[in-house]
């Protein structure tokens, strides 16, 4: 059985997320997937707008996702010790980055694959905020 594996925010849940799981869970027999808790998501300097608890709730009624988790850390090497996945799906936008250069290095040693989806051109959570802060003006 091929295990995926992969994370995000979920927040303002949009079409890039969707596209991003539909492909994920094409590739491996069960898809676990990360829901960045609100402590996590402060790493990025950043706010959810939707809860923890319903964006956990959005994900697990996706049913392109096998198993939806807390994540509690962004260490995917912790992550693999809990999960032993085969696949770890990332958006490409973290790809070059030096602590991603690490995890693929760690990660090559026990025989997982790495996945750059490209980023959702047009659509984001970022640029959903953005756009309602400027309606809201």
């Amino acid at each position: 059985m091929i295990i995926g594996y992969t994370t995000g925010v979920f927040d303002l849940f949009h079409v890039g997320h969707l596209n991003m799981l539909r492909n994920a869970k094409s590739l491996c027999d069960k898809l676990v997937v990360g829901v960045s808790t609100d402590i996590v998501v402060k790493y990025k300097h950043k706010k959810p707008v939707i809860p923890f608890k319903e964006r956990i709730k959005i994900v697990r009624s996706i049913k392109y996702v096998d198993v939806a988790i807390p994540q509690n850390s962004i260490n995917k090497i912790l992550a693999w010790n809990k999960i032993r996945y085969n696949i770890l799906f990332v958006g490409d936008d973290w790809y070059g980055d030096k602590k991603w250069k690490k995890f693929e290095n760690i990660l090559s040693t026990k025989k997982v694959k790495i996945i750059y989806f490209p980023y959702t051109k047009g659509t984001s959570s970022t640029l959903i905020n953005k756009t309602l802060k400027r309606l809201r003006k």
